[in-house]
């Protein structure tokens, strides 16, 4: 009997996993390109990570994505890291080379900027300051996008002060910190502002800060998606400026793994946004 090729799996790890959409995003592009392959949500335990990342390439398996918990553990698990991964301290995609070997990446930076050229392409690095709310990962991978794209200035606030030292200690010296009690004063002449923490999110705080000093056509994105007006993104368009969701980051980092799984670079684009939106 002629033996049958092997059809490549894909998915991503986290616990929990049953509220992530990247099952619906990368299924989407698998239907759209006829590609003979599955992305399946897995639910791993902390303790349980070690072994399956084991198991998963002898299970067909040629790569995962990882979220919440397990995108700092995983770096200690690769035996190949990026140097951006390396920089942000997390990996977001997991490659399972023939090699046998674990090459872990993040791609979350790049998802950011591609959302930003694709829904604000008249915005430039260059322009102006950055306004960044929030140090944990996702604000480490937007500093690290942002620095590589040529930013003058980072300003940034925390609820806790300390984790902005630690990223100016860990990033340099165009990042200024502002505390939490003055951030509002970050947006004067800002041409970007970030919300990067999970302040907005569905059954969170909103992000109550004043934007009184926010610049007319200046930038405004969110990195929440659910909901994708978020009250920051509402007030911020009411005060002149061009708001972007934070769903199109989603879609981009999810595309340079997409590529290396199946070998297809997929097409983020309207379908793709309403197949991850089940419209």
């Amino acid at each position: 009997m002629t033996e049958l090729p092997r059809i490549p799996l894909a998915g991503v790890i986290g616990h929990p996993i049953a509220h992530s959409r990247s099952p619906l995003l990368h299924g989407h592009w698998l239907a759209r390109y006829g590609i003979k392959g599955h992305y399946i949500p897995m639910d791993v335990s902390a303790a349980d990570l070690p072994q399956a990342l084991a198991m998963l390439p002898k299970l067909g398996f040629v790569g995962v994505n990882v979220t919440i918990p397990h995108k700092e553990a995983v770096l200690k698990l690769a035996d190949v890291v990026t140097d951006r991964a390396a920089l942000i301290g997390a990996a977001n995609t997991l490659i399972f080379r023939a090699d046998g070997k674990i090459h872990a990446d993040n791609t979350d930076g790049v998802g950011f900027m591609a959302n930003l050229r694709q829904l604000a392409a008249h915005w430039q690095a260059a322009t102006g300051p950055a306004a960044l709310f929030g140090a944990g990962g996702a604000a480490r991978a937007v500093i690290a996008a942002l620095i590589e794209a040529g930013i003058p200035e980072i300003r940034i606030a925390n609820r806790t002060r300390l984790r902005t030292e630690v990223l100016k200690r860990d990033f340099g010296g165009r990042l200024v910190i502002y505390d939490w009690s003055h951030a509002g004063d970050m947006l004067a002449g800002a041409a970007l502002v970030i919300n990067a923490t999970s302040l907005g999110m569905t059954g969170k705080p909103d992000l109550r800060l004043p934007l009184d000093q926010l610049e007319a056509g200046a930038v405004a994105t969110d990195l929440v998606y659910t909901p994708l007006m978020t009250p920051f993104l509402t007030e911020a368009q009411s005060r002149g400026a061009h708001i972007v969701d934070g769903l199109g980051m989603l879609l981009h980092q999810g595309a340079p793994g997409f590529e290396r799984w199946f070998g297809q670079r997929p097409q983020v684009d309207d379908a793709t946004r309403s197949a991850v939106l089940g419209q």
